[in-house]
């Protein structure tokens, strides 16, 4: 998400650094570049008019003025404001309410909430230690029930059956009276996707929300349909009394309308981004962190988040070990690197939070193809046990025979064996801990050449 907006404004804010001051004249051009930046991300108008606005009181007056370097003065304010719009900090789900405290999704149909729904489930279980229960009260698509039901078994939520056949506040209740006698922590309740002008549907949803008096009402909505997620948003909270939003699909939007509209337009938080397709990709939404992203100076918090959630820890202390004690670096531990790149959303997941990826040149983050680990894996996995712990083995039939079981060709497979022997040359530089320590070495530093 924010790739073009982010490359529109690092050039705006590059071309501004070789300035020896600011004046009203240089303000007002980089002003109308940032202006069209955010239009083409198709940022609402009176957000883009708003910011702009609050940006050139700001960059005109003292503040500025007074400054050593007005350049990076003026970055550090395009964050401030940047997180001002987006809404200062994170807002944490509300569930300080007698058990089961239930949460309600609402949104229009195809925006992602029964996916999300077992999205906040996993997360709820496994970054907030909850029990969890769902239940579908969406009655009228075909296989709604039963695709919730699949997606709470591979998240481990508990799962309330319903029937299509059933009244959906019916159901509501039902369930909310099972989640009592279970003790689950949290209920969530997955409803039909409506239009706000069906008044039969927008009726439906206020009973239930009626009997199930929720402590959270989150609105789910497709990120792609830029500042359209927004104003949807917006009729709703007319009707029903949101608490938060979740915008899905954010790694397909490369324009990022929505996560900058929907603050200002709504008066209600992003609470969560959808990250992707597995039931892992949620993100609870930090403003200063996005806006950080935006700017091109990557999210290096929630890269640590990410290891420390999803890093095997007991496997990286297994390969320390290892190399410390000179048995080397083979193409086991190379896949289980790879394993691990995995879990953590693959390589083009982890470039956004990367300081300085803004800087690099046109076309190269494009380039980045996650099938290409999902590819070496199954090179490795052609080979026997023995070829994997002892690679020199690896010549002209058997580099055939692994080729032929991974449906790969032999170039294929020359690749693989040279990019593990400059993996190989790289752990041996390192005393032990592998990606898990090089993240830990990261942690409270920024590249040089940062601007604040």
């Amino acid at each position: 998400m924010f790739d073009n907006l982010s490359e529109r404004l690092a050039r705006t804010l590059k071309n501004l650094r070789g300035q020896g001051r600011l004046t009203e004249d240089n303000i007002k051009d980089t002003l109308r570049e940032v202006r069209m930046a955010l239009l083409e991300a198709d940022v609402a108008l009176p957000v883009v008019r708003d910011f702009i606005a609050r940006i050139r009181e700001r960059a005109v007056g003292k503040e500025v003025m007074t400054s050593l370097s007005p350049g990076q003065a003026l970055i550090k304010v395009v964050k401030e404001e940047l997180i001002h719009v987006m809404g200062e900090a994170n807002e944490e789900l509300d569930l300080a309410a007698q058990p089961p405290a239930v949460i309600l999704m609402a949104g229009l149909q195809g925006s992602g909430k029964t996916t999300t729904t077992g999205k906040l489930a996993r997360w709820l279980k496994e970054r907030q230690n909850k029990s969890v229960m769902v239940v579908s009260a969406d009655v009228y698509r075909p296989a709604a029930i039963k695709q919730l039901e699949t997606v709470a078994t591979q998240v481990g939520a508990e799962f309330f059956p319903s029937e299509a056949s059933q009244d959906p506040v019916a159901i509501a209740r039902s369930a909310l009276q099972h989640a009592r006698t279970r003790f689950a922590d949290v209920l969530i309740v997955d409803t039909a996707g409506r239009l706000h002008v069906d008044a039969e549907m927008m009726d439906e949803v206020k009973r239930l929300h009626k009997e199930l008096n929720p402590v959270e009402t989150l609105f789910v909505v497709d990120s792609m349909t830029g500042q359209d997620a927004a104003n949807t948003a917006r009729a709703f909270n007319e009707q029903l009394a949101l608490t938060g939003i979740i915008l899905t699909k954010t790694d397909g939007d490369a324009r990022g309308g929505a996560a900058l509209s929907i603050r200002q337009i709504t008066g209600k938080p992003i609470k969560f981004l959808g990250v992707g397709e597995k039931n892992t990709a949620l993100e609870p939404f930090h403003p200063e962190r996005v806006a950080s992203r935006i700017l091109g100076m990557g999210d290096v918090l929630s890269l640590i988040e990410e290891v420390e959630q999803k890093v095997d820890k007991a496997e990286a202390e297994k390969l320390a070990r290892k190399i410390k004690k000179g048995k080397g670096f083979d193409l086991e531990d190379f896949r289980a690197q790879l394993q691990q790149m995995k879990k953590m959303g693959g390589v083009a997941g982890m470039l956004d939070k990367l300081p300085g990826m803004g800087n690099l040149p046109p076309g190269v983050k494009e380039k980045v193809n996650d099938g290409d680990m999902a590819r070496l894996e199954a090179i490795i996995n052609s080979m026997t046990a023995r070829e994997r712990q002892r690679p020199e083995l690896i010549k002209g039939s058997r580099k055939r025979r692994i080729a032929n079981g991974s449906g790969t060709q032999v170039q294929d497979v020359n690749r693989l064996l040279k990019q593990f022997k400059q993996m190989q040359k790289m752990m041996k530089k390192m005393s032990g801990g592998g990606m898990a320590k090089m993240m830990r070495g990261m942690k409270g530093r920024m590249p040089p050449g940062m601007p604040f």
